[in-house]
């Protein structure tokens, strides 16, 4: 037996929506529509079915067996519909109750606590898994639908590939991290040049700050002594703050060892900004999550201009 293809799912809610009421007036008033498209779908419905629900008892239509046996039937039908297109959905990430967002280390000091407070006044019942790594490991779990969204430096790595989008949040420039106590920490302005034979500690490859890093000693002519690389930011401050070496990092991270690490502006010709944003693949933009994150950014970057 074939399903003939007047056999709908929307037929079938005007009928549940007529059995709850009892009333072509109410049923319609309930999807918004009129009394003639319910009784027309009602009676579709009955063709397709090849076998009548209702008896007319003048104007009134009044159930048969066979309606009630629907009703049941119908019922459990629509809502497994209903509930396989919410799995489906929350599988693909649209919409699910878990919202999976990436970030740099460095971005949970100030940016990531508020947007995510933002996120959950929008979206109360959402849980967020916040996931931390590089520019490169968060990219590539966003890449394998891992992650619904990632914070990060849009960097080359980042912005020309044509699977995603992304919105700036903010520039941040790149300083000299020094132990307080250090000479370079009273000086308004650092030439790069005068660490040449200093230690230096940086964060492992992958890490945007490690690749923006390169390129200012590039600038500087020399390559650092690097006593350790890092996995982790907040490591890097401590190992500064210790005395173990220098460090290059963005303006954000200050206020972690403020009175312990002074970030001291490098001179203009070293100057460097990493351009911070969230990224996402073009396939999840229409989301509601994510529609939610993206409007919480722009409030962020209008607050927070560069």
């Amino acid at each position: 037996m074939q399903i003939d293809e007047e056999l709908t799912l929307k037929k079938l809610e005007v009928f549940l929506a007529f059995m709850r009421s009892g009333n072509l007036s109410k049923a319609a008033a309930e999807l918004n529509t009129s009394n003639v498209s319910v009784h027309r779908a009602i009676h579709s419905l009955e063709s397709a079915l090849r076998c009548p629900l209702f008896k007319h008892e003048g104007r009134n239509l009044i159930p048969l067996e066979s309606a009630y046996v629907l009703e049941e039937k119908a019922q459990k039908l629509v809502q497994d519909v209903l509930e396989t297109v919410r799995q489906t959905r929350e599988a693909a990430g649209f919409s699910a109750e878990r919202f999976k967002l990436g970030a740099l280390y460095s971005l949970t000091v100030k940016t990531v606590p508020q947007l995510i407070m933002g996120l959950k006044l929008r979206r109360s019942e959402l849980n967020i898994d916040l996931i931390l790594g590089s520019n490169v490991d968060l990219f590539y779990k966003l890449k394998n639908m891992e992650l619904d969204a990632i914070l990060v430096s849009l960097n080359d790595s980042v912005s020309h590939d044509p699977d995603c989008a992304q919105l700036p949040l903010f520039a941040d420039d790149i300083f000299l991290a020094a132990p307080a106590d250090s000479a370079f920490a009273q000086q308004a302005e650092v030439d790069l040049s005068d660490l040449r034979d200093a230690t230096f500690i940086t964060l492992t490859q992958g890490f945007a700050t490690h690749q923006d890093g390169n390129r200012v000693f590039q600038q500087a002519g020399f390559e650092p002594k690097v006593a350790m690389q890092v996995n982790d930011i907040f490591t890097l401050m401590s190992m500064v703050n210790s005395g173990v070496g220098y460090a290059l990092l963005p303006g954000r991270v200050g206020m972690v060892y403020e009175a312990r690490v002074k970030l001291v502006p490098l001179q203009a010709r070293y100057h460097l900004q990493q351009h911070i944003g969230v990224v996402f693949l073009k396939a999840k933009e229409r989301d509601p999550n994510l529609l939610a994150l993206l409007a919480e950014c722009r409030m962020y970057s209008l607050k927070n201009p560069s």
